[in-house]
């Protein structure tokens, strides 16, 4: 076995990462959303005239919605590879997998409506 280390591991690791992304990108609607939800929140930001720690915490919320949702995403490849037949405890890992993403929502929302009340409405 031949396993690369240093800069040819850290090389091979980008590329399975863009790999996933692409991946990611060309076979989840839930993905492919969150990442227009990403510009659109990334230019509202811009446009308005937030401080820089606010602009983080904004587009961090998204980006964590965005990490939450490509682990989802892992959780239902791997069932859905183990088998097709309905199993109780892969129903529960596809439920904690979308409630998990579902939270991380949440979590954004309520930071970005707070952020935005504090901004307009001091």
């Amino acid at each position: 076995m031949n396993k690369s280390t240093g800069l040819q591991r850290i090389i091979n690791a980008t590329k399975y990462s863009l790999k996933g992304f692409k991946s990611a990108i060309k076979y989840e609607t839930a993905f492919r959303q969150e990442l227009i939800l990403l510009v659109a929140a990334y230019v509202t930001v811009m446009l308005i005239d937030f401080t820089i720690y606010e602009r983080i915490l904004l587009l961090g919320s998204i980006g964590v919605v965005m990490i939450v949702e490509l682990i989802n995403s892992a959780i239902e490849c791997i069932v859905d590879r183990i088998g097709s037949e309905r199993h109780e405890l892969s129903g529960r890992a596809k439920d904690y997998g979308s409630a998990s993403v579902f939270l991380s929502l949440l979590l954004a929302l309520i930071l970005w409506i707070y952020l935005f009340a504090c901004h307009f409405f001091p």
